[in-house]
């Protein structure tokens, strides 16, 4: 029975890392909402994060809903090196690659929509490169926050980077606290059962309907 465990289940997250650039012009943008939910993850779980130079990342570490040891990481290298900051944290705690969950963003998903993998390509985004680069595989979970596409009705670059680097409206925000609170509800369900089984619950949910 253990072994056929080990092949149907993947493991329990260790560690939860949120995805962002650091500094205060990009705070609360649509880039960021990996770091917005290790924040929400720290307050409900009462998690201090620190300033962590040897992981170059705002680092913390306590105990999640299922009563072991958890880990959470918002990398402070910009995006596109999060995967050092990711692999420094993985060195030192002996730690799979199956066994980080990374939070970020996707444009391909509608606001109010998220959707939980077990393992993929990183599908453009430049975060995603970077850890699969330095982890040197791409099976890892992951969890993608829908930010939705530009408005515009042929999207060239600069209107893709203003875009994701944009503030949520008003509006936006209460879709945004609503899908939040589903993707922490999702996390601990990982902890606690599966990721599996929160994928099957949590992957077709809608927030603000």
């Amino acid at each position: 029975m253990g072994e056929s465990r080990d092949v149907a289940i993947a493991p329990t997250p260790q560690l939860i890392v949120g995805l962002g650039n650091p500094g205060a012009k990009y705070d609360r943008t649509r880039h960021n909402v990996g770091f917005m939910l290790v924040d929400e993850l720290a307050r409900s779980w009462q998690i201090n994060l620190a300033d962590h130079k040897k992981f170059q990342g705002i680092f913390g570490e306590g105990t999640g809903p299922h009563r072991d040891k958890i880990r959470l990481l918002k990398p402070q290298t910009y995006m596109n090196l999060s995967g050092q900051s990711i692999r420094a944290v993985v060195d030192w705690y002996k730690l799979s690659p199956e066994s980080v969950l990374v939070v970020y963003d996707d444009m391909d998903l509608p606001l109010g929509r998220l959707r939980l993998r077990l393992s993929g390509s990183p599908g453009g985004h430049n975060g995603m490169k970077s850890i699969i680069s330095h982890l040197g595989t791409q099976n890892f979970p992951r969890l993608r926050i829908g930010i939705g596409k530009p408005k515009t009705v042929a999207p060239e670059d600069k209107d893709t980077v203003s875009h994701v680097l944009g503030q949520f409206s008003k509006a936006e925000t209460e879709i945004l606290t609503e899908v939040l609170r589903l993707c922490e509800a999702a996390i601990a369900l990982s902890l606690q059962q599966s990721t599996e089984k929160a994928m099957s619950l949590y992957n077709n949910r809608i927030a603000g309907i």
